[in-house]
C-alpha cells in the first residue's frame, strides 16, 4: 500500500469515526443538542431547533459514509465545510468571550469555566479534521472502500 493510499484510509478512518463518536453522544438528547446550536448565539431563533435536531443525523451519516469508503468525495466535501462551520462558531464563541462548552461530543453547550482555555484545542482538532476531510476531497480514491465497487474507475 502506498503512503497516499494509507493517508487516505487513515483519514476516512479518523474523520468518520469522529463524526459517528459526536452524532451519536448527541442523538439520545435533542433538546440538549438544540441548546448547543442555541449557546452560539449565531443563528435565527427560528431554525435553530431544525439545525440542533438536524446535526447528529448528519454526522452521523457522513460518519458512516467515510467510515465505509461510500460517496467518499461527496461526504468529504459535506465534512469539510461542516469543519469549516464549526471553527468560524467556535472562534467567534471565544472573540465574544462566551464561555460555553462547544457542544461537540454532546454537553449541550451550557457554561464552561475553562472554556477560553479549550476553545484553541477545539479549533486546532477540527483545523486537523478539516485538513483530512480535505485530502479526500482531493484524492477521494482509498483502500477497502464501498465506492471501489459500486464506483469503479475506468479502466
Amino acid at each position: 500500500m502506498r503512503w497516499a493510499d494509507g493517508l487516505g484510509l487513515l483519514s476516512r478512518l479518523v474523520v468518520g469515526g469522529v463524526w459517528l463518536v459526536a452524532g451519536i453522544l448527541k442523538l439520545p438528547d435533542p433538546a440538549e443538542s438544540v441548546r448547543a446550536v442555541r449557546a452560539y448565539d449565531l443563528l435565527p431563533e427560528g431554525i435553530v431547533p431544525l439545525v440542533g435536531h438536524a446535526l447528529p443525523v448528519l454526522e452521523i451519516l457522513v460518519g458512516a459514509c467515510l467510515v465505509l469508503g461510500l460517496l467518499t468525495r461527496l461526504t468529504a466535501v459535506l465534512s469539510a465545510l461542516m469543519l469549516a462551520a464549526f471553527i468560524v462558531g467556535i472562534a467567534q464563541a471565544w472573540a465574544r468571550h462566551l464561555q460555553i462548552d462547544c457542544g461537540c461530543f454532546g454537553g449541550g453547550g451550557g457554561r464552561a469555566p475553562n472554556a477560553t482555555a479549550a476553545y484553541p484545542w477545539d479549533i486546532a482538532r477540527d483545523v486537523g479534521l478539516l485538513l483530512l476531510s480535505g485530502w479526500l476531497v482531493w484524492r477521494p480514491r482509498t483502500p477497502w472502500a464501498v465506492d471501489d465497487v459500486l464506483l469503479p474507475e475506468p479502466a
